[in-house]
């Protein structure tokens, strides 16, 4: 049974918590990779192409990962699968640690893609199972915390360890820290097993349960959303420090401040975002949200050299808007499926979300151009122009999820 009560128990605060900073761990992989672009840009000779495969690579093969396991995820204790797939990733992490040349780095980004990019998904199950609806807002606020988290602790850190031991220090970090978090799972998460209660025929057989769930027009619509937001967050991201450093006259040693500012206001914010989609409405923070994100994105992709004090509050603003929707919007997703359909629902959602920021990151390695490793990145602004166009459409189609709801 789900709890009732608008409260949080001390069982689920807990439970947050250890989301949260399973979050941090993988968000802090996927993320680390734009403030390294510039250093392993230039220690492995890669052009903007090359460093958009590696980025992609890791969502693609996380897409493929999320169909695959879609159709038995609700077979399973979820606590199980997370602690299956957690292992899964840290051994990809400690590959990408020791990998010393551009294909061993692609082979150990599709690894942690595989096991890391079905993590997202089996947790937002857990939250599914273990907290109401008019709950959610307040716990996707938090977990999204993770995000601000990793930008204010994590990414710095990382840069630091990377300008002192070289770029793989920050995933051995990572290693280290996950596994930490790993063993607090297995003595404090108690089995998730829920939707093992509820009869499910089709969850018999693998093929037929996915089947099942993609049919269903309500969670396609929530799957198109998804994958729109996706696109619009990730298309400009992978090339942020190679931007900061050869447009704006950031210089590296400046980088972790400005992920660190952007990163603690972000933190703040989420929060407030949380309680203010329970409270006020999802849609429209999610609206309001992602007006301010393309504000903030178009003013960011058009600065040429400015001050650094300049460059940390256009990016800063630019974050807020990139975390700020995404609470809401997950809010909305997770009310969709049912509770027999949500592991497969949360896997594929996932698959879709690991996928278009794989083909975002794709699409914006062949748009932007860089002559040489310390020449400006070219048509930066126009990438900034398509994420106006794909935010305007998921306003359009989050606002169909809100109506399949009521």
């Amino acid at each position: 049974m789900e709890n009732q009560s608008q409260q949080f128990s001390a069982y689920q605060k807990i439970i947050i918590g250890l989301i949260a900073l399973t979050q941090f761990t993988v968000v802090l992989d996927f993320m680390i990779m734009s403030p390294l672009g510039d250093m392993l840009m230039k220690s492995m000779d890669m052009n903007t192409a090359q460093f958009g495969l590696v980025v992609s690579s890791y969502a693609f093969s996380a897409g493929i990962s999320g169909i695959l396991t879609a159709g038995f995820a609700d077979r399973f204790d979820r606590k199980k699968l997370l602690l299956f797939f957690y292992m899964g990733f840290i051994l990809g992490t400690l590959f990408c640690g020791l990998a010393h040349s551009y294909p061993l780095l692609i082979i150990a980004r599709i690894i942690t893609g595989l096991f890391g990019g079905v993590i997202s998904s089996i947790s937002m199950a857990i939250i599914a199972d273990l907290f109401v609806l008019q709950q959610r807002g307040r716990v996707m606020g938090f977990v999204q915390m993770g995000f601000a988290a990793s930008q204010i602790l994590g990414i710095p850190i990382s840069l630091f360890l990377a300008n002192v031991w070289g770029w793989q220090a920050p995933f051995l970090m990572i290693v280290v820290l996950a596994l930490i978090i790993g063993l607090i799972i297995v003595m404090q998460m108690k089995p998730v097993v829920q939707h093992l209660v509820t009869p499910n025929e089709e969850r018999k057989n693998a093929f037929f349960h996915l089947w099942h769930v993609v049919r269903q027009r309500r969670y396609r619509v929530g799957f198109l959303g998804t994958a729109l937001l996706s696109l619009g967050g990730f298309m400009m991201m992978p090339f942020g420090s190679a931007y900061a450093i050869n447009n704006l006259g950031v210089r590296q040693e400046q980088l972790p401040i400005m992920f660190m500012v952007s990163g603690a206001f972000s933190l703040v914010m989420m929060p407030i975002i949380g309680k203010l989609a329970d409270r006020v409405s999802k849609l429209k923070v999610f609206a309001f949200a992602t007006t301010w994100m393309v504000i903030a994105v178009i003013a960011y992709t058009n600065l040429s050299v400015s001050s650094f004090f300049i460059v940390v509050g256009v990016h800063t603003l630019m974050m807020m808007g990139v975390m700020a929707r995404m609470v809401p919007a997950m809010a909305l997703t997770s009310a969709l499926p049912d509770i027999q359909d949500r592991g497969a629902f949360m896997s594929i959602n996932s698959s879709l979300q690991q996928i278009s920021g794989g083909v975002a990151a794709a699409i914006g390695g062949m748009i932007v151009q860089q002559e040489s490793a310390h020449s400006p990145l070219q048509n930066f602004d126009k990438v900034g122009y398509f994420i106006l166009v794909i935010c305007a459409c998921s306003i359009f189609i989050y606002s169909r999820v809100q109506r399949s709801l009521s």
